[in-house]
């Protein structure tokens, strides 16, 4: 006898135990659906913070729509475009707070250099910052327009005053060429421009790293919480084993010590990273499917298959601990809830980790749950690499460590 074989007949038992698979594969992903239906919507909510601009565009031109991208493109302000007639009424009933009107013929008038108007109407009671940055914006890109005519228009002055030039000059320097040359450096200015501003905002010595949203923390959070419940199935089967006297004829049968405890433990093991495999594709395909945003499994997927394994590992030296100290079924269930329910909910399985550092100080940082989440939160919402989450995987390797030191020296194997 192996500790394989022990293993697969364990394996053969989970899988006939519907309630523990229940509680162990389907809990999770109903858990994780009820978090995404109840905080779908928050993050589209503050998606586009830009201020609204309804526009009216009488105009229907090539040079009317350049306008209308050029404000979406300048940051700060979003544009709308709504018929005339429903602005107007709009914007007489008081539901929309600006409206800018494009006249008509605006791009013949900008192609012949004629003077052109754009009107901005505000309502009275709008918020006058808004209302400066609206026009702010606009004149910025209609003068951008204006300066691009009027270059345009300098260097058709230009080829008239060279008519007299020789005519090897002209074709190497025509009108046409000069300014179709121009309007590919105009637009390359918009898409490249030569001077680019970076906004940064000082960070406040009170101020924190912004952190992921409840939302998100919730599938790796619910994932580590199932994972080290599974520990429970572990000292459960041992405790089955000893009641029942099986435990006494594996202990009889030729294998060692050491190998009975390890084919114990790894089914274990192997459900947890199943449960990772499943919680992890339906986060991060089957959400869509309910019309949720999927979760991120981040950029380093060797770091997340590493996490995996040494979360799955660390749990299944648990369960070593757990069935170490409780000698009852009631010892079991008791000690199972106190540290495996406790430790969750201190170390963030199920109130964020960032949180659970401002309420409760370093008192998180003694729960394997609490390093684990950190972990993945690390991989999977800061797209952090393995060289980044080496400490927290070094210290659930401590504590999986400590578990088994402790298991083996208080397991009764009488």
């Amino acid at each position: 006898m192996t500790a394989w074989s022990i293993a697969f007949k364990d394996i053969q038992i989970l899988l006939k135990d519907r309630g523990a698979l229940f509680q162990l594969i389907l809990l999770p992903l109903i858990f994780i659906l009820v978090i995404a239906g109840a905080f779908s919507g928050t993050d589209s909510d503050i998606e586009d913070i830009r201020i609204p601009l309804p526009v009216a565009n009488l105009d229907g031109g090539a040079r009317a729509q350049v306008l209308i991208d050029g404000i979406d493109d300048a940051g700060g302000v979003r544009t709308e475009v709504m018929e005339a007639e429903e602005a107007q009424a709009q914007l007489v009933a008081g539901d929309i707070q600006r409206l800018l009107t494009i006249p008509s013929a605006f791009s013949s008038k900008l192609d012949q250099d004629t003077p052109v108007t754009l009107r901005l109407t505000n309502q009275s009671d709008a918020d006058p910052e808004e209302t400066e940055a609206v026009r702010l914006v606009v004149e910025g890109v209609a003068q951008d327009m204006a300066l691009e005519n009027q270059i345009l228009a300098s260097l058709r002055q230009m080829a008239d005053m060279q008519a007299n030039a020789p005519r090897e000059f002209q074709l190497a320097f025509s009108v046409d060429r000069i300014q179709d040359q121009a309007r590919d450096q105009f637009e390359s200015s918009r898409t490249r421009p030569l001077v680019t501003v970076e906004q940064r905002v000082p960070q406040r010595g009170d101020e924190q790293e912004r952190e992921p949203s409840f939302a998100q923390t919730s599938v790796p959070g619910f994932t580590v919480l199932f994972v080290f419940l599974a520990a429970q199935n572990t000292a459960r089967s041992i405790y089955d084993e000893k009641k029942g006297g099986s435990f006494r004829r594996l202990m009889a049968a030729p294998i060692s010590k050491a190998s009975l405890l390890i084919g114990k433990v790894l089914p274990n093991f192997i459900l947890a990273l199943i449960q990772f495999g499943i919680i992890f594709l339906f986060g991060s395909v089957v959400l869509g499917w309910f019309g949720f945003t999927p979760i991120s499994l981040g950029s380093d997927g060797l770091a997340l298959i590493l996490a995996a394994i040494v979360i799955a590992f660390c749990s299944s030296a648990m369960g070593i601990l757990i069935a170490s100290l409780a000698h009852t079924e009631g010892q079991i269930g008791g000690l199972s809830s106190l540290l495996l329910w406790g430790l969750a909910i201190v170390g963030g399985s199920i109130i964020p980790t960032f949180i659970m550092d401002r309420i409760l100080g370093p008192l998180p940082k003694i729960a394997p749950h609490y390093w684990a989440n950190r972990a993945l939160n690390d991989v999977m919402l800061r797209n952090l690499t393995l060289l980044d989450v080496l400490p927290e995987m070094g210290i659930l390797l401590g504590f999986a460590a400590l578990f088994i030191v402790i298991g083996l020296w208080r397991f009764d194997f009488e």
